[in-house]
């Protein structure tokens, strides 16, 4: 019992618990080979032994040359990072949109209600059908919906049509929540992956904080309509981009076959090898080589010249748009198995944590076009965009900060636990989170509520993204862990919080104008306290409900059977 955390007798290795030596942590379905017949890393990375491991085709996306890597990442983070302005963009305008319009504010916040509602209810269609069809027939549309809603947007003179390009325009957005991390798990190894996590959080970072500044100037000189425009332009460059330079980078590795090794008598302890490590953030699923049976076992057996060499693909034939299927399992299983994942407790307490941080957050941007142009601040709609500043920088500080604390606690505790690492190791950091979330969402109210200088609420809404920065940082570091071969449909799950979103936003302004500030942020900064406590059971019985998870043949059957 660790630091307080219940063992669990029932399974040899508990799924998510790692031994910290030795690369020890690699994929069941490599640990058995010998370590000299694995594929290794180049120059400083020489003795990291390759994960996932590539196949010998010069079409598998782990193969292509670094520059191709990371051109498809500009590319797909640059989309990332305007779609992420897309949605708050005209929230320093608010109220001469809803003028424009000749509309309430209380009903232009509706519409981007409507729009995170779209937004949540699509990440359940586009991310399966990307698991099933590829990643590039989804980028593809998502970037011409974009392209097609942003022109719509700019032309729009009536409420009603300016409601459906919103709608419409959730469809688009919906594949940045998740699949620009599916992509990086296609392209890069998992000693690679951390760095480029950063930077396309960096990517949408920029988007969704310096969005709101850049519109807030062109709303007051141009109008809104010139924020939809610009909008158009990128995206319409991008779509170039996307169509021409972002092949597909789903890839079956598993049809690459060299050996097959029984898997009967002693090998049977090893399927058992641990997948999950503090020190590989893997934000993509690793089941591209798990076809696995109960007689035999195919595995990618790195050979250094056998096996048919593929043909390289020319560059006319890397830009179809539908190249196959992309999963074995049963359609249904793909579309169900996020909805199945949100009742894992873990999951689910990254829905609530997340869910809840994050929709308190849009709820800043959604009410602060009506705080700061009103008495005592009388600020332009430039000015208000300018309020981002303070969430911007306090983020990308809380960006550098958040990943090494968190594992250098990881660490540190797994020194003091003889070298046993356990995923609840990740959870300290909510402590963080909970100090500046308590700063941010109560003093963000009382300070408008006694209106104090500006710097007041606009330190205090830095001080709450921060909160956010910490709370996903430990939430998807501790749900990765936990259940690594999961990663993509748990984010699906996770941002399912789009749904609590929808419900808060589509009232707040009238709860605002009803109860006042103090009373709205102390009744959030309350909720925000009680979620955050639920940290505390996962931290004791997080060990338990992990094995016993990982020893439910239905659950492991219905949600990693290929077949």
């Amino acid at each position: 019992m660790p630091f307080g955390i219940i063992d669990c007798k029932k399974m040899e290795i508990v799924p998510g618990t790692a031994f910290m030596n030795d690369q020890d942590d690699l994929p069941p379905e490599i640990a058995h080979l010998p370590r000299e017949r694995l594929k290794h890393g180049t120059g400083r990375f020489k003795d990291i032994i390759l994960v996932p491991q590539p196949s010998n085709s010069p079409n598998d996306p782990l193969n292509w040359p670094q520059w191709k890597k990371e051109l498809i990442l500009v590319i797909v983070g640059l989309s990332a990072a305007v779609v992420g302005a897309y949605g708050p963009m005209l929230s320093p305008g608010f109220v001469e949109v809803a003028a424009n319009l000749d509309i309430t504010v209380e009903i232009l916040s509706q519409a981007t209600a409507w729009l995170i509602l779209t937004l949540g209810l699509a990440l359940f269609l586009t991310n399966p059908l990307a698991k099933i069809l590829g990643r590039r027939p989804i980028y593809i549309f998502a970037i011409v919906v974009m392209f097609i809603t942003s022109v719509w947007g700019a032309a729009v003179r009536e409420y009603d049509s300016f409601l459906a390009s919103r709608i419409i325009a959730g469809l688009g957005m919906a594949p940045y929540e998740v699949l620009v991390q599916c992509t990086i798990g296609d392209l890069y190894f998992v000693h690679e992956r951390a760095t480029r996590i950063a930077v396309w959080n960096l990517f949408l970072l920029t988007g969704i904080s310096g969005g709101a500044l850049i519109a807030g100037y062109i709303i007051e000189r141009d109008g809104y309509q010139w924020a939809f425009g610009v909008c158009a332009i990128l995206f319409g460059v991008l779509m170039f981009g996307v169509v021409f330079l972002v092949p597909e980078t789903a890839y079956r590795r598993d049809e690459v076959v060299a050996a097959v090794v029984s898997a009967g008598g002693s090998e049977d302890g090893e399927g058992e090898k641990e997948e999950g490590t503090a020190t590989h953030l893997n934000l993509a699923h690793e089941h591209d080589a798990q076809h696995l049976s109960e007689k035999e076992m195919h595995t990618s057996y790195p050979a250094e010249g056998g096996g048919v060499q593929e043909k390289r693909h020319t560059y006319w034939q890397s830009l179809r748009v539908f190249t196959g299927r992309y999963s074995y399992a049963p359609t249904w299983k793909i579309f169900v198995r996020p909805v199945v994942l949100l009742f894992y407790p873990a999951v689910f307490w990254g829905f609530l944590i997340y869910g809840t941080t994050l929709t308190w957050i849009v709820v800043f941007s959604v009410v602060n076009g009506v705080i700061f142009v009103g008495e005592p601040y009388n600020f332009s709609i430039s000015q208000t965009g300018l309020i981002s500043l303070s969430p911007f920088i306090m983020t990308v500080l809380g960006e550098i900060i958040s990943g090494p604390l968190n594992d250098w606690i990881c660490m540190y505790l797994t020194k003091k636990n003889r070298g046993i690492y356990e995923p609840e190791f990740r959870l300290p950091l909510m402590l963080v989170a909970v100090v500046f979330g308590v700063v941010g969402f109560f003093g963000f109210g009382a300070t408008v509520q006694y209106q104090t200088h500006w710097s007041g609420p606009v330190l205090c809404f830095g001080f709450a993204n921060v909160s956010l920065v910490f709370a996903s940082t430990c939430v998807f570091g501790y749900v990765v862990d936990s259940y690594r071969s999961l990663n993509e449909e748990a984010f699906v799950a996770i941002n399912a919080r789009n749904l609590l979103t929808f419900g808060l936003t589509y009232f707040v302004n009238d709860w605002l104008k009803a109860q006042g500030p103090l009373i709205v942020f102390c009744i959030l900064g309350s909720l925000f306290l009680a979620v955050c406590l639920l940290t505390i059971p996962l931290w004791i019985f997080g060990k338990k409900i992990r094995s016993f998870t990982g020893r439910n043949e239905w659950l492991q059957k219905f949600m990693n059977d290929n077949e």
